[in-house]
């Protein structure tokens, strides 16, 4: 029986490392379609919004005001979005040096679920984190590890209407990685699915307004950058689609894996301590 147990861990693994592999070369594959996308959505709000600044649509000069001040925000949101692309590209060709230490990755979890507990309940979410059975210690950049974990479940907050976002780890014995599972209930589409393109032709205040304020990154883009980030700290990330196992119910787990500490590592960083 062990025998058989053992190597449906490693048909699983096999598994998982089939899919990871397929949708690296995927996404990668469309990566400067994907960011070309996303990025025309603010770039059509502003567009949309001197539109109607210079057709006179304007009925006074507070509305103009109303209008350049909404734009000003379109294009702060444009902003920050380029910044955040620009960052990891950096970061994958070497501009930006990744620091990676050995990390306690209790203390990764408990910051977390402070920074997005309260997002989830205002959305009538609760994040769940098992707490692990013994210390764990990762090696990893502890800035931008927190950063990928904590827009990864910022997205799966994103789509979700209702629910529980649950986060477990995994220890396979012999090998040198944690696995951390990411389970939100909505359906694996969501987290694929393109942005929407604005019509230029629909231009009213209260449409651009409505469209300027849903402008931001999309699912799918966060995934593939953090894919990208925790690729560079030896790690991977593959999306599973568990609505088929799960009665019916729209489940997705992102699958993470990120290198462990050495033991020599470890008994380094506590006596430092």
């Amino acid at each position: 029986m062990d025998k058989i147990e053992a190597l449906k861990q490693e048909l699983e693994q096999t598994k998982l490392a089939y899919q990871m592999a397929a949708q690296l070369s995927q996404f990668k594959s469309g990566f400067l379609v994907k960011t070309s996308h996303e990025l025309r959505s603010p770039l059509s709000s502003l567009m949309g919004l001197h539109q109607l600044i210079l057709s006179d649509l304007c009925e006074s000069p507070e509305e103009q005001r109303e209008f350049i001040a909404e734009a000003y925000q379109a294009a702060q949101k444009l902003m920050n979005m380029i910044d955040e692309i620009m960052t990891v590209s950096k970061i994958e060709y070497g501009k930006i040096t990744l620091q990676n230490q050995v990390i306690p990755l209790a203390r990764v979890f408990s910051q977390l679920h402070e920074l997005t507990h309260l997002q989830a309940t205002n959305r009538s979410l609760t994040v769940t984190i098992i707490p692990l059975e013994s210390e764990v210690y990762i090696k990893a950049d502890s800035q931008r590890f927190l950063q990928a974990l904590v827009t990864l479940v910022d997205a799966g907050i994103t789509i979700a209407q209702s629910g529980k976002i649950t986060i477990s780890t995994n220890l396979q014995q012999g090998k040198n990685y944690a696995q951390i599972n990411l389970n939100f209930p909505n359906s694996f589409e969501l987290w694929q699915a393109e942005k929407v393109s604005y019509d230029l032709t629909q231009v009213s205040l209260e449409s651009i307004k409505a469209f300027s304020h849903q402008v931001d990154i999309s699912p799918g883009l966060k995934f593939l950058l953090c894919q990208t980030l925790l690729e560079k700290m030896g790690g991977q990330l593959t999306l599973i689609d568990l609505s088929s196992s799960n009665d019916s119910k729209p489940l997705t787990q992102l699958v993470l894996l990120i290198p462990l500490a050495s033991d020599q590592e470890v008994d380094y960083l506590e006596e430092d301590e």
